[in-house]
């Protein structure tokens, strides 16, 4: 059975659906490629199981600067054998750090396949527990973000500037 709820966050209503305590889907509201509910159109958060309400914790938590808190949430993508193999690779990426496409695809046994590797990528529907933000272009661009590229440069300044303040933190 697969539960949805809604998050708004700094950047806009996320939508996620989770099935079985684990996310299958992600992604902001206006930039969804097909038809989702709109919030108010289900029972909310009171109709949620404890473990969607465990993703849905998680997600907010990332936001609220526990940057490293997404990387617990139990994904479950569908889609191809590469696709897949792809979006495990980027869970690899450390909050903070980015990556290039070429190093995604010599992580998944395929150097020539950047391009391939960016197509995957695009697709990925668990944006937020996939971390396809931390993945930029071999000269350091930014490349492209299927939620706006204002989107990834937030992710990107969020994940940094809460990692900061976390070692100065340890420091103190």
């Amino acid at each position: 059975m697969s539960e949805h709820c809604w998050i708004e966050t700094p950047l806009g209503t996320m939508y996620l659906a989770i099935a079985d305590g684990a996310l299958r889907e992600a992604g902001f509201v206006e930039t969804w490629a097909r038809p989702v509910l709109a919030p108010g159109d289900e029972e909310g958060d009171s109709g949620l199981s404890a473990e969607a309400l465990r993703v849905r914790d998680a997600v907010a938590a990332y936001f609220d600067g526990d940057v490293e808190a997404i990387e617990e949430i139990e994904i479950d993508p569908q889609g191809t054998d590469f696709q897949v193999a792809v979006w495990r690779a980027i869970r690899e990426v450390p909050a903070g750090k980015t990556v290039s496409y070429q190093d995604i695809a010599r992580a998944v046994g395929k150097p020539s396949a950047y391009r391939a590797v960016g197509t995957a990528t695009g697709r990925n529907p668990v944006g937020i527990a996939v971390p396809c933000h931390r993945i930029v272009r071999s000269d350091g661009g930014l490349g492209g973000y299927g939620g706006g590229l204002h989107r990834k440069e937030w992710f990107l300044e969020h994940e940094r500037k809460h990692l900061q303040m976390s070692k100065k933190g340890q420091h103190s």
